[in-house]
């Protein structure tokens, strides 16, 4: 069985040398030098040409590399007969956890205002709010979220959670559908949006949303964290917002447009924090086994796990 490996702007080298080592018995050929198309079973790509998928006649998988499967679903010639297969790993997962509390934790304890004293030499202490006074907001309630929910309640954060459909953690408030969402920004201080990019998501994050975010709330005001995809969020939007006080900060990973072009405004904004699409930065080690794991099951029969449903987008 043949595996292709395409991600666009990765060094492949880790990447073909972890295939290799844990799955010898396999032929691994790298993109653009596919060889024959047809003895290709199985796709393993990031961001793929227009016209790749299309061309391989004896595909069985499509994986895609990242969390994030939008950068498939707009392509003109995707294969409609061949699961998609969304990448779940416990590091990458850990990853993003991290990421989150780590800006939670920046938002809470007023990293910014005190960097601003820092710069000006001046040593004053800054109010904080316990923990337990300050209510957190996940966005997307799927394996990312509902990691980095449970990580942020166990420290003693207020967490609620929303998703399109309803779901049900332990110790977590659940909102769900558009009927509760006003609910739930109500309540939130801190916004972390973890939400797939989708027809329904496109351009959530706007100023609207940002505006029914709780003005009550324990800290300076409301912070946004949007580690998700870049097209959920209206950048102007976020732009306006904090310069009219509506929202205290942001910290984005993810943008309308990557990379971020030199010319936008994000990056003097002084309350904004950019970080390069890297929250949570796909690893070979971890997402190599796990695929090759998926590809025994499924031909020995087995059903695929986070299978992509086209219609809803993820």
């Amino acid at each position: 069985m043949t595996l292709l490996f395409q991600a666009e702007g990765w060094d492949p080298a880790p990447w073909l040398e972890t295939l290799s080592r844990q799955a010898p018995e396999r032929e691994i050929r790298l993109w653009p030098q596919i060889g024959n198309a047809n003895e290709i079973d199985y796709a393993l790509v990031w961001k793929p040409p227009a016209e790749l998928l299309a061309g391989l006649p004896a595909l069985k998988v499509i994986f895609s590399l990242g969390a994030g499967v939008d950068h498939l679903l707009r392509l003109p010639n995707l294969p409609p007969e061949i699961p998609i297969v969304r990448v779940s790993d416990a590091d990458l997962t850990q990853r993003m956890s991290e990421y989150v509390m780590l800006h939670v934790l920046r938002h809470h304890r007023r990293r910014r205002d005190h960097a601003a004293l820092q710069a000006g030499r001046q040593w004053r202490e800054l109010s904080q709010p316990a923990a337990g006074e300050v209510r957190v907001g996940v966005m997307g309630l799927g394996v990312l979220g509902r990691d980095a929910a449970l990580k942020l309640a166990a420290m003693g954060f207020q967490v609620a959670g929303w998703s399109r459909s309803p779901k049900r953690i332990d110790g977590i408030e659940c909102y769900a559908g558009a009927g509760e969402l006003d609910d739930f920004l109500a309540r939130t201080d801190i916004l972390v949006c973890l939400l797939p990019l989708t027809p329904d998501t496109k351009g959530l994050l706007n100023r609207d949303l940002i505006r029914g975010l709780a003005r009550d709330g324990a800290g300076k005001g409301p912070a946004l964290i949007n580690a998700g995809r870049g097209g959920v969020q209206v950048e102007r939007d976020i732009l306006a917002a904090l310069d009219a006080g509506e929202l205290y900060e942001a910290t984005l990973d993810v943008f309308e447009t990557e990379p971020l072009p030199a010319n936008s405004p994000l990056w003097s904004h002084e309350r904004v924090t950019i970080t390069p699409h890297d929250a949570a930065p796909s690893t070979p080690a971890g997402i190599c086994g796990a695929i090759l794991k998926q590809i025994e099951s499924f031909e020995r029969g087995g059903a695929l796990d986070n299978l992509v449903d086209r219609r809803r987008g993820y």
